[in-house]
């Protein structure tokens, strides 16, 4: 049996930015996406602490050590620069290793450095 099971967390990161007029995307800092194992074109789930507002979309890559983390196209609808998001990414694992699984997790500094 095959379930889905937390594999990536980036706990409280800082939007930066939110640019409408984008094809679309969450842009994340390049370090960031390296420390929680999260890949360009990755789905993720994005969840808007200040808000309450969930959405699902891809990363694309931003500057490394930039500590861009930009809501683009319609999830700048989602959130505004200064907002604290969690970025969830999952992934499809059988069951007996899932037990033993540990996820990635990040907690950003300040600038959303790591």
């Amino acid at each position: 049996m095959q379930i889905q099971i937390l594999k990536s967390k980036i706990h409280r990161a800082i939007v930066t930015e939110a640019n409408l007029h984008y094809v679309g995307s969450l842009t994340l800092d390049e370090e960031m996406m390296d420390a929680a194992n999260i890949i360009e074109n990755e789905k993720v789930q994005v969840v808007n602490v200040n808000n309450g507002e969930r959405l699902e979309t891809y990363v694309i890559t931003g500057k490394r050590g930039s500590g861009i983390c930009c809501l683009n196209g319609p999830a700048a609808r989602r959130g505004m620069t200064g907002d604290v998001i969690v970025i969830i990414s999952y992934a499809l694992m059988d069951f007996e290793k899932a037990k033993d699984f540990k996820p990635w997790i990040v907690f950003p500094k300040e600038g959303n450095k790591i």
